[in-house]
C-alpha cells in the first residue's frame, strides 16, 4: 500500500472494466500533459470485476515523468461505473494523501490533455468540485437523443438540471464530506446536484474511444439514468404525490360538475352522465391508490439502512496490485 505519497500530489481515479489495452495509452498522454507541472501523480485503476487481467508489462516498460505510482484496486464483483467511482473515492479518502483527486474514464473519452486546465480551475476555486461541462458529445445520433431525453426527464422529475458527467477534480477538503453521502452509491454527479456541493464548471469537448467498443449501450444508459433519478427518490416521490393529489381533486370536481349538470340543468344527454361519472370515479380511485403507494414508498425508503461508501467500501474491495513501478 502506497501511503507515503506527498501531500501535494495529484491522485487520478479511473474505473476500468476490460479496457486494459486502452489504459496505457491514456496514461502516456496524461503523463505528457502533466509532466510540466512538477507535481507527482498517483493513478488508481478501480478494476470493476473485469474478466480480463491487466498486462503488467504494458505499464512496467513505460517511462513516466509525472506518474510515480499505478495501482489496480480490484473489486469483488462488477458493480457498475458509478459504484466503482464511489468505492474508489472512499478508498482514496481512507488510504491516500494528495490534495486533489481527478476522476476520469480510462478509455480516452475524457481527454487527458484537459486535466491541467481542470486542475488550474480547482487551484483557483479550491473549495469546489470542478466538473467538465460537455460542450459537444461524439456519440451517435440515437445515443445523443436518448441522452438528451434523460437530461430532460431528470429536470422534470427532480427540478434540477444536470449538464456534466464523471470527469471532475475533487478537492481534498470536500472528499470526506462526499464519501459520507449514501446517495454517492447510486450516482456521483446526481449526488453533487442534490446535496448542492459547490461546483465549478469548465466547458470541454468529449473525446472518442481510443480502442475497443464502448460498454455504454442503450440499456446501460437507461440504468444510468435510473441511478441518477434514484438519488432524488424522495423528491420524485413527493412530486408524484402532489401530482396524484391534483389529479384526485380534478376528478372529484369533474364528478360534482357532472352531477350538478345532470340534476339541475337540462343540458345533459341521456346516458352520458353515468358514463362520465364511472370514468372519473375510476380515475379518482386509481389516483388515490397511487397517492398511498407514493406515501408508503417515501416513508419506507427512510426506514432502511443504506450503504455509505466511507463505511462500507472495504466489503467490496478484493485487494490491490501494484502495476508501476
Amino acid at each position: 500500500m502506497t501511503c507515503g505519497i506527498r501531500p501535494d500530489a495529484i491522485l487520478v481515479l479511473m474505473p476500468v472494466y476490460n479496457d486494459w489495452q486502452v489504459v496505457p495509452i491514456v496514461l502516456e498522454r496524461l503523463d505528457a500533459a502533466l509532466a510540466g507541472t512538477g507535481t507527482p501523480v498517483e493513478v488508481i485503476l478501480v478494476d470493476d470485476g473485469s474478466s480480463e487481467a491487466p498486462d503488467r508489462q504494458a505499464f512496467g516498460h513505460a517511462r513516466y515523468r509525472a506518474i510515480q505510482d499505478i495501482t489496480a484496486l480490484r473489486l469483488t464483483r462488477n458493480l457498475g461505473h458509478q459504484r466503482a467511482i464511489a468505492i474508489g473515492l472512499a478508498y482514496v479518502n481512507a488510504h491516500r494523501g494528495g490534495h486533489a483527486v481527478v476522476v476520469m474514464d480510462a478509455d480516452g473519452e475524457d481527454i487527458p490533455e484537459h486535466v491541467p486546465r481542470m486542475l488550474e480551475a480547482q487551484h483557483l476555486a479550491p473549495s469546489t468540485i470542478v466538473f467538465a461541462q460537455r460542450a459537444r458529445r461524439s456519440e451517435g445520433i440515437v445515443f445523443r437523443f436518448f441522452y438528451r431525453l434523460y437530461r430532460v426527464t431528470h429536470r422534470l422529475l427532480t427540478g434540477a438540471g444536470i449538464s456534466f458527467g464523471n470527469f471532475s477534480v475533487v478537492s481534498r477538503q470536500l472528499l470526506p464530506r462526499l464519501v459520507c453521502l449514501p446517495e454517492l452509491w447510486n450516482h456521483y454527479p446526481s449526488t453533487v446536484v442534490k446535496t448542492r456541493l459547490p461546483v465549478t464548471m469548465v466547458p470541454l469537448e468529449r473525446g472518442t474511444r481510443l480502442a475497443g467498443r464502448s460498454q455504454m449501450r442503450l440499456t446501460t444508459l437507461v440504468l444510468h439514468g435510473l441511478g441518477a433519478l434514484a438519488v432524488h427518490g424522495d423528491v420524485i416521490g413527493v412530486r408524484a404525490l402532489l401530482a396524484t393529489i391534483g389529479a384526485t381533486l380534478v376528478s372529484a370536481i369533474g364528478i360534482l360538475t357532472v352531477i350538478v349538470i345532470r340534476v339541475f340543468t337540462t343540458l345533459a344527454i341521456p346516458g352520458w352522465a353515468s358514463f362520465v361519472v364511472a370514468v372519473l370515479a375510476a380515475i379518482l380511485l386509481q389516483t388515490i391508490l397511487l397517492s398511498l403507494v407514493f406515501v408508503f414508498i417515501t416513508l419506507n425508503s427512510r426506514s432502511y439502512s443504506t450503504i455509505v461508501p466511507h463505511r462500507n467500501f472495504p466489503d467490496f474491495v478484493a485487494g490491490e496490485e501494484a502495476l508501476f513501478p
